[in-house]
């Protein structure tokens, strides 16, 4: 189906188990759209209606963190990822769960799949109102790419087959890939390929530029006027927005509030109208009481990285009994309770391979199940020099500050002191630091999550190749990286056993320990019709509006 129209939002549960694949692209870590279609699959949206004059058109909508960047460029988080979402627009933009053309009006497709050309629409402007032209694409694609701007995200043009681009002229941009995919078109409305201007980002390194709302020039429906690091972002519109006569709010509050039960009393007295991390304590009330509480789908993981290059992590017995070692049923029954899945790999349900059957279910569990297996557990760690835990080095777990990370994090060092004998110490970070900690792999156990770019196990799978960015766990293997190699020149069943071969390497390594699948849990005031969450999770004011209370 297209979408889901919430027309009342009067919806207490939503939950889809099983996403069928996606023709859309996504956020990593974060969340655009894809393809031509995105049947199967279901979209948070809601009607606008007209609105009395009097009502203020000012949303106030909990962020929940303070975004490392946001700069398209630069960014790898959903929070950046949401703020992008709604300040820059790529090639084309999802809208209503399809897939539109933006900044592009139209683009075509060689007949061999491997060469894209994209007609720029008439007269589209940047927010203080300079025409913005193919040529800003070729500069902002160029620029991800480009060593000197360390971005964390260029390694997605690899990854997708992007050969090379380039502006013809001012209105005709077109781009080769190395191999026909599918899904690229759906990635050119993810933040990566968002246009930036090359004036405003030479005025200030490492994405300062975006935060300052005198160079922070957009194309998006909205702009920058303030951020307050640590408080919140302000975003107004942007009057040279090609449809800005779509756009009804007046401002856009994002605050920062980190600390959960905060932002739901803040919600509660109806002073935060959206907001979508709640205390997990709250959900059972939430979603019998409440109607506005809903539960999305969610292409995502949710794991843990284990640096395999420092003790005791090094060791693939321990870092299997660490795995062996949790109940997964537990930790999404009694911490998470918003519907999540034990997961058993990195790779959500929803992705089909060639033949149409669900990737993760062909693939196998590879000996994971939801609940603990401790004897084998323990036998594995008895074999690796440590039998009931004895002499077992000191092992710390690190996480972004959050209640929720917190909570899973201690029902895991619970599962590990009884399951084990080992004792296991937490540290947490605010994100910022985390993220470089992690990058930087400053860690032993680091909390990590993973929202799918595109509906494509090459989303997951492409996050290990050795040396890549988001290789948090440092694990390296020839084998695996080739295989990832081939497939890129593959095709239909072919391709997928390729990736079925890398899948089990990487999960056979236990280089990362899968904790369980995502949903996207949210509560939206009836105050706020025409929001939309995309494919990918990520929230678009373009057409929202503000109305009475009832």
């Amino acid at each position: 189906m297209e979408g889901i129209q919430l027309t009342k939002r009067r919806v207490s549960l939503f939950l889809v188990f099983a996403l069928v694949v996606l023709a859309f692209a996504g956020c990593g870590g974060n969340a655009p759209a894809e393809e031509a279609t995105s049947e199967g699959t279901e979209t948070a949206t809601t009607e606008a209606t007209d609105v009395a004059s009097d009502v203020e058109q000012t949303l106030i909508w909990n962020l929940g963190s303070d975004p490392k960047t946001i700069d398209p460029g630069l960014n790898a988080a959903s929070d950046g990822g949401h703020v992008t979402n709604n300040t820059f627009e790529g090639l084309m933009r999802e809208i209503d769960g399809k897939l539109e053309p933006a900044m592009a009006e139209s683009y075509t497709m060689s007949e061999d799949g491997m060469t894209y050309t994209f007609i720029m629409r008439d007269g589209v402007k940047w927010s203080d109102g300079k025409p913005l032209t193919a040529n800003d694409f070729e500069y902002s694609w160029s620029r991800v790419v480009d060593p000197e701007t360390a971005s964390e995200y260029s390694w997605i043009f690899d990854e997708v087959n992007v050969e090379s681009w380039k502006a013809i002229d001012e209105k005709t941009f077109e781009v080769k890939l190395t191999s026909p995919t599918p899904y690229f078109v759906g990635l050119t409305a993810f933040y990566t390929f968002f246009p930036v201007r090359q004036d405003m980002v030479e005025t200030a390194g490492e994405g300062a530029w975006a935060t300052n709302p005198e160079t922070s020039i957009s194309n998006g429906p909205f702009k920058v006027t303030s951020f307050q690091a640590g408080d919140r972002i302000i975003l107004e519109p942007n009057e040279f927005y090609w449809r800005a006569e779509e756009v009804k709010l007046d401002k856009i509050e994002a605050l920062m509030i980190v600390d959960s039960a905060t932002a739901l009393t803040g919600y509660e007295s109806g002073q935060i109208q959206i907001l979508d991390d709640m205390p997990s304590a709250e959900i059972p009330r939430l979603l019998a009481e409440d109607p506005t509480f809903m539960i999305l789908p969610n292409d995502a993981v949710y794991y843990y990285a284990f640096n395999t290059q420092v003790e005791p992590m090094d060791n693939v017995l321990v870092r299997k009994a660490l795995s062996l070692a949790i109940d997964r049923q537990a930790v999404v029954d009694t911490v998470t309770k918003a519907g999540q899945i034990p997961a058993h790999s990195l790779i959500p349900g929803g992705h089909l391979d060639a033949n149409g059957d669900m990737f993760n279910e062909v693939s196998g569990t590879y000996g994971i199940a939801p609940s603990a297996q401790a004897e084998e557990a323990q036998a594995l760690l008895a074999e690796a020099g440590y039998p009931n835990g004895e002499g077992f080095p000191s092992l710390e777990i690190m996480y972004n500050t959050s209640e929720g990370h917190k909570n899973i994090a201690e029902a895991i060092q619970e599962m590990w002191k009884q399951n084990l004998g080992i004792d296991v110490t937490l540290t947490n970070q605010e994100w910022a630091v985390f993220q470089s900690s992690r990058i930087e792999h400053n860690f032993q156990i680091a909390r990590a999550g993973w929202i799918g770019d595109y509906s494509d196990p090459m989303t997951y799978l492409g996050m290990f190749t050795s040396g890549g960015t988001n290789n948090y766990s440092q694990w390296n293997n020839e084998e695996f990286d080739a295989l990832l190699e081939a497939s890129k020149t593959a095709s239909g069943q072919e391709r997928f056993e390729i990736l079925y071969q890398a899948d089990k390497l990487l999960s056979e390594a236990y280089a990362v320990m899968p904790i369980y699948y995502y949903t996207d849990p949210q509560m939206v005031s009836d105050t706020v019709q025409g929001w939309e969450k995309t494919t990918r999770a990520t929230f678009y004011f373009g057409r929202a509006q503000m109305i009475a209370a009832e």
